[in-house]
C-alpha cells in the first residue's frame, strides 16, 4: 500500500501540475453546511423503497449505519472536509475501467451522506450506458435521469427521496441512445443549473462511466468541481492509475485516489478504503 502511494506521488511530481491548470465550473459556489428542512419540492419527491436483502447482495451497507459503514463514513468525512475547504459542491466518482466498485462506493457514500442530517445531497447516475445504481438499489422505472437531461421529464417526475436530505436521480429502463452527446450538451448544463436552483443541494454526487471505455467523461467532467478516482487492488495497474489521474486533472480537480478491494491492511489503516 505504501508503494502504491509513493508511486502515485512520484507520478504527480513528474507531471508537475500547477493549481492554475485546474478548470473550475461556473456557477458552483454554494458552500456545504445548509440545513435539510423539508420544503415542498423535496417533500414532493417519491420516497425510495429499499430492499434490505437486495442491498446486502450488492454490498451496500445498512442505510442506518453500523460497523460495515465505517470505511464509507471515513471517506465521506474526508471528502466533505475537502469540499468545505475548497468550496466544492459537485463531486464526480470515476474509475479507470469497469469492475472497480465505483457504483457500489457511490451508493454507500450516498447513505453515509444522508446520516449527516444538516446536509442535503443529490446523487445522480450519469453512467447512462448501464443501470448500475438502479440495479444495486433494486429500482425499476420507465423513465430516469436520461429523460430529465433530455428535458422529456422533470426531476420531480423521476427523483427519489431517502429521508429528508438525500435524493437520487437513477437511470430508467429506456436506454439513452447518445449518452456522450447528451452529457456534453449545453442542455445538460442548463438542467443541472435549474436543479441546483430549485432543490439547493449542499452536495451533488455524480456516478460516472469508466474513463477508458468511452468519451462520456471527457465531455462532462469540466462541469464538476472535482473527481474521486476509484481503483481496484490487484486489478488496476499503475499505468492505468497514472493515465486516469492525468485525464481527470486536465478537466477538473483530482480530489484523491481510493484503493478498493484491498484484502490486506498495513496496520496504519483499519479499513479497506484509503484516500490519498
Amino acid at each position: 500500500m505504501e508503494r502504491l502511494q509513493a508511486a502515485i506521488e512520484k507520478a504527480r511530481a513528474q507531471r508537475n501540475l500547477s493549481a492554475d491548470q485546474f478548470i473550475r465550473p461556473q456557477g458552483a459556489s454554494a458552500a456545504v453546511g445548509r440545513g435539510p428542512d423539508m420544503d415542498e419540492d423535496w417533500q414532493a419527491l417519491t420516497p425510495l423503497t429499499l430492499n434490505e436483502k437486495r442491498l446486502r447482495q450488492g454490498r451496500i451497507s445498512p442505510p442506518q449505519g453500523g460497523r460495515d459503514s465505517a470505511p464509507f463514513d471515513l471517506l465521506r468525512t474526508r471528502m466533505l472536509q475537502q469540499c468545505k475547504q475548497n468550496n466544492w459542491t459537485r463531486v464526480a466518482v470515476v474509475s479507470p475501467h469497469a469492475g472497480c466498485g465505483k457504483s457500489t462506493t457511490t451508493a454507500n457514500l450516498a447513505f453515509s451522506l444522508a446520516r449527516q442530517s444538516e446536509l442535503r445531497s443529490i446523487v445522480l447516475d450519469f453512467d447512462l450506458r448501464r443501470t448500475g445504481l438502479s440495479r444495486l438499489l433494486g429500482h425499476k422505472a420507465p423513465m430516469g435521469i436520461g429523460e430529465v437531461l433530455g428535458e422529456q421529464a422533470g426531476f420531480e417526475d423521476v427523483g427519489l427521496r431517502h429521508g429528508p436530505n438525500l435524493a437520487f436521480g437513477l437511470s430508467g429502463e429506456t436506454r439513452v441512445s447518445t449518452p456522450s452527446e447528451m452529457l456534453q450538451s449545453n442542455r445538460t448544463v442548463s438542467v443541472l443549473s435549474r436543479l441546483e436552483t430549485r432543490y439547493s443541494p449542499d452536495l451533488m454526487l455524480f456516478d460516472m462511466p469508466p474513463l477508458m471505455s468511452t468519451d462520456d467523461n471527457f465531455g462532462f467532467l469540466q462541469n464538476v468541481d472535482c473527481a474521486l478516482i476509484l481503483v481496484a487492488a490487484e486489478e488496476t495497474t499503475m499505468a492505468q492509475i497514472d493515465v486516469a489521474e492525468r485525464q481527470v486533472a486536465e478537466l477538473t480537480n483530482v480530489m484523491g485516489v481510493v484503493l478498493n478491494k484491498c484484502r490486506y491492511s498495513s496496520g496504519a489503516f483499519g479499513h479497506a478504503y484509503d484516500l490519498y
